[in-house]
């Protein structure tokens, strides 16, 4: 705050209480004056702030966007991917169940032909040991 001195003229015009308050009138007036210049000047920046902050929202919002877009378009691109390592997969799949079906199959019908040979020759063990005990009963 400065500090207000009256001219000695004004002074011995006006007297020493009339130029006091003359004085603290000028200084009453200053700080008013500041006050005033205080509250226009927080009303614009507020204003400004308001203003700014307004535009920064604007703007993210568009880059939300955008990064919302792009985040869209890869998910895009990996779900068409996923679905296309899924479809080889599933050929590749089939194809080895194909395969391992016939496999099981050649080993079902070789085990089918052992096992019917394997019948035979009990079959033709089993009818030489009747016609032995036969043998062996009715010869006697």
């Amino acid at each position: 705050m400065s500090v207000i001195t009256i001219p000695r003229v004004i002074r011995e015009r006006l007297g020493d209480d009339a130029s006091d308050a003359f004085a603290t009138l000028i200084n009453d007036i200053d700080i008013g004056a500041r006050k005033d210049a205080i509250a226009i000047a927080e009303e614009r920046f507020e204003r400004r702030l308001v203003e700014e902050a307004g535009k920064l929202r604007l703007e993210l919002r568009t880059e939300i966007g955008k990064v919302n877009e792009r985040i869209t378009l890869e998910i895009g691109k990996v779900n068409e991917r996923i679905t296309e390592e899924v479809g080889k997969l599933r050929v590749e799949l089939l194809l080895e169940i194909e395969k391992l079906r016939s496999e099981l199959s050649v080993k079902i019908e070789n085990s089918s032909k052992e096992n019917i040979k394997w019948m035979f020759l009990f079959w033709i063990g089993q009818i030489a040991a009747m016609v032995a005990i036969i043998k062996y009963f009715v010869i006697k």
